[in-house]
């Protein structure tokens, strides 16, 4: 069964909610306001309408991502291209393939070819045990999965926050690079993973 993942976290319109209403109830509670006091009232309630817009399109634009653990480092990947988790099982290795691909597993009749992002990323590795998860990534006809350690959630993220790199990003890892948080979590670029043709191995469930 595909584990389910946590709702990301909703906004807090409470207190320039009450801001709002403060400023129209302090309008309307006179007949006569003072016309410098109407004045500071109307720009003031302009700047947290402003605020409220800008709140809402930064929250369209932030990225609803799936958090895992790859060798003691936190990565992401973008929750659009996840069609679901599973735990390792099953798997079958595949010869006269590169290193990186783990194998394959068959999920509910579907043959899918299992990255293993630690010797693509030329990440230390340790041994598979029954905690490591499978990240089924899809789009755009392509699908596979990329093994996880484990699976730390969802969240969100602000793309405008993003660093583009970091010194201990090098090589092939950056090449799949789309950011880096102000914790130091790594997002993945799985659009760019989906992709490379070279990572995808096609099997079929014989008839």
């Amino acid at each position: 069964m595909a584990e389910k993942t946590n709702p990301p976290a909703t906004v807090d319109w409470a207190e320039l909610a009450r801001r709002l209403e403060a400023g129209r109830a302090a309008l309307q509670g006179s007949a006569t306001p003072d016309p410098q006091e109407k004045v500071r009232i109307l720009k003031e309630r302009a700047r947290l309408l402003g605020r409220v817009a800008q709140v809402e399109r930064e929250e369209a634009e932030r990225l609803d991502v799936v958090e895992f653990q790859l060798s003691g480092e936190r990565y992401a990947l973008e929750s659009r291209y996840v069609r679901e988790v599973h735990p390792l099982e099953n798997l079958t290795p595949l010869p006269c393939t590169p290193a990186f691909v783990l194998g394959i597993v068959n999920l509910r009749g579907e043959i899918l070819s299992v990255i293993d992002l630690r010797k693509f990323f030329e990440l230390p590795e340790k041994g598979l045990t029954d905690l490591n998860r499978v990240i089924v990534l899809e789009a755009q006809g392509m699908v596979f999965g990329v093994l996880a350690d484990a699976i730390a959630g969802t969240r969100r993220v602000a793309p405008a926050e993003l660093q583009t790199s970091l010194p201990t990003l090098s090589g092939v890892r950056e090449a799949y690079l789309k950011g880096v948080t102000a914790d130091r979590l790594v997002l993945l670029d799985a659009a760019k993973l989906l992709a490379d043709e070279r990572i995808v191995v096609k099997e079929n469930v014989g008839g």
